[in-house]
């Protein structure tokens, strides 16, 4: 499985939508396998979701999205799980746990 989470400094980017770069996680058996930072330079919805779609992304942990991307991931078998904010370990942890959603 792999989860991208659009980063700024150490922390999830507030919108997707104008993130430049991506944290990609490779998890197998809710173990992390890999990690690697992905400049995205793609400026529109379509072209992000395809590079997405190109990674082998599966889950997006992300803040804010518009409705169009998130149609177009969630469209491609992405699964989008936004309004999400804080320190990405802390976020990844969390996700990791299946406590994403508390506060």
């Amino acid at each position: 499985m792999k989860i991208a989470v659009p980063t700024w400094q150490d922390s999830v980017s507030s919108v997707l939508d104008f993130a430049n770069k991506l944290l990609l996680v490779e998890m197998e058996n809710g173990v992390e396998t890999g990690r690697s930072e992905i400049s995205l330079t793609e400026q529109s919805g379509p072209e992000r979701a395809v590079r997405l779609r190109q990674l082998g992304v599966n889950v997006v942990i992300c803040g804010a999205i518009s409705r169009p991307l998130a149609y177009m991931l969630s469209s491609s078998g992405i699964d989008v799980l936004p309004f999400v904010t804080g320190p990405i370990e802390q976020i990844l942890t969390a996700y990791r746990m299946g406590n994403l959603n508390l506060p």
